[in-house]
């Protein structure tokens, strides 16, 4: 059980990534707020990680927030709820996510810009404001950032979608090594295009086999990311195993920035 005794939040956690991430942690024992802007998501996801615990196991507790991490207020009661409920927090997950659709640079419009630049970025500086001073007091703690290959090794069509992820990988290490001293680690972990609801956003077409295709010639060992990949991942990063892990971005991706 190598997230026993932690509390974990997990944003965008009702579906794909998140939803990954918050099962597996409580899998390894973590207590996990599932938090979501859709409200109903997140219940089912925190449901059905209470379903899965039993007397006998080590396996962690979960509770739903729903909330927009766009927004200050909503952050203070993701803190507030997991301290009533748990006591503590060690780990912050800033997997929320959106995107534009794939398409020219001059189709996008402002208010998708700057939504994607919002829930994409944004949300971490409020995750920053609300949990930098409690880890100062707690004497250390661990961002966990869902940044994207796309910030690496963009692709066409998704300009700034692009640019959002990008900056949340010099930001994450910008804020490693300004916090190290404080014991806080940031990192990240870059997935390659995965299998949730925003795939055709990103491919910017229908997902069909042809379609589909065209991008994973682009991977070299051929497939998608899954959300159990991307968990793996950041199961490593919260454990006690990567405690002199901080300022990375981990390529979940199959070789595509190779």
């Amino acid at each position: 059980m190598r997230l026993q005794g932690k509390t974990v939040i997990v944003t965008g956690a009702g579906s794909g990534f998140g939803e990954g991430i918050a099962k597996t942690f409580a899998r390894e024992g973590a207590n996990v707020v599932v938090n979501d802007l859709n409200g109903p998501a997140a219940e089912r996801v925190a449901s059905e990680i209470a379903l899965a615990s039993s007397p006998e196991a080590s396996h962690g507790r979960a509770i739903s927030v729903a909330g927009d991490v766009t927004k200050r207020d909503d952050w203070q009661r993701l803190f507030d709820a997991a301290i009533e409920d748990f006591g503590s927090v060690q780990v912050v997950v800033n997997n929320a996510g959106t995107t534009h659709r794939n398409k020219p640079v001059l189709d996008v419009t402002e208010a998708e810009f700057d939504r994607v630049y919002a829930v994409n970025v944004k949300s971490i500086y409020w995750s920053v404001e609300q949990f930098v001073p409690y880890f100062r007091q707690q004497g250390g703690g661990a961002f966990i950032n869902v940044a994207s290959t796309a910030g690496v090794r963009p692709r066409p069509g998704l300009v700034w979608y692009n640019g959002s992820k990008a900056a949340v990988i010099i930001a994450s290490k910008a804020l490693a090594v300004e916090l190290g001293p404080d014991r806080i680690r940031v990192n990240c972990i870059n997935p390659v295009m995965g299998e949730t609801g925003l795939l055709t956003e990103f491919m910017g077409m229908e997902d069909t086999p042809a379609n589909r295709q065209k991008f994973l010639a682009t991977i070299p060992l051929g497939r998608l990311s899954t959300p159990q990949d991307i968990a793996n991942a950041a199961l490593y990063l919260a454990s006690d195993d990567a405690e002199f892990i901080t300022g990375v971005a981990l390529e979940v991706d199959g070789g595509r920035c190779v």
